[in-house]
């Protein structure tokens, strides 16, 4: 039977026991009908995979004792996106699940000059990031970063810079242009793309334009069609 995994993100690497907070407790023994003696893992959301065995199995508090930490490889390596978050907030939500099943390292929200949203509710978006980590038996979670303008991600030194643009430019598809093995961020623009001075600017700084595809799409599908294509682009190593 597979052992169900759980987010512990204040557990300690060499702990010897744990106790759930509320929330998961409730989950553990209430929802999934776990008790004493049952098989579990924990993940911190930075690598470590706890094997655990249920101790109490208290729906309030319930209480694990570790009997083996194993650190999980980095993901290498590291893919990152900038995007621009959309205005209709139920898109983005449904991208940040979806990149983080595919896998993604990072996520850093772009506000650029046609941006219509630039606030985000950080603990809302954390906790689906967190969801998708565990539904997806991943050890890793993505970093959800702070918005940042336009201006300083293209000042990125990155090894791999891309943008992709809807402009009728001379452009290489993603998967024809994307070297593997490289550490790799890419740029998706808001719903009205990027304008052209934003375009000119990060290809001064060193980005290629790439394309995704004949069809325009909206910038949450452009968001996960880029992550799928640069996961697979990574596996032909």
């Amino acid at each position: 039977m597979e052992q169900s995994l759980f987010y512990a993100p204040d557990i300690q690497p060499d702990a010897a026991a744990y106790t759930m907070n509320e929330d998961t407790s409730k989950y553990c023994i209430q929802v999934l009908r776990h008790e004493k003696g049952d098989s579990v893992l924990l993940a911190d959301g930075r690598g470590h995979r706890f094997t655990a065995v249920i101790t109490d199995d208290n729906r309030k508090r319930c209480s694990v004792s570790i009997r083996q930490r194993e650190q999980m490889p980095a993901p290498s390596p590291a893919l990152r996106i900038a995007i621009s978050f959309t205005k209709n907030a139920s898109r983005i939500e449904w991208f940040l699940e979806k990149a983080t099943e595919i896998g993604i390292q990072t996520i850093i929200p772009l506000v650029s000059q046609r941006t219509e949203k630039e606030k985000i509710k950080a603990e809302r978006l954390q906790n689906i990031l967190v969801a998708a980590m565990l539904q997806s038996k991943q050890f890793y979670l993505p970093d959800l970063q702070e918005p940042q303008p336009f201006e300083k991600v293209v000042n990125s030194n990155d090894p791999q810079k891309l943008i992709a643009h809807c402009l009728p430019e001379q452009k290489r598809e993603l998967h024809q242009h994307m070297q593997p093995g490289k550490d790799t961020l890419i740029l998706i623009g808001p719903e009205g793309d990027f304008t052209p001075e934003e375009i000119q600017q990060a290809l001064a700084k060193g980005f290629e334009p790439v394309t995704l595809g004949n069809t325009r799409l909206r910038t949450e599908t452009a968001g996960l069609v880029a992550v799928t294509l640069m996961n697979a682009k990574q596996r032909e190593l």
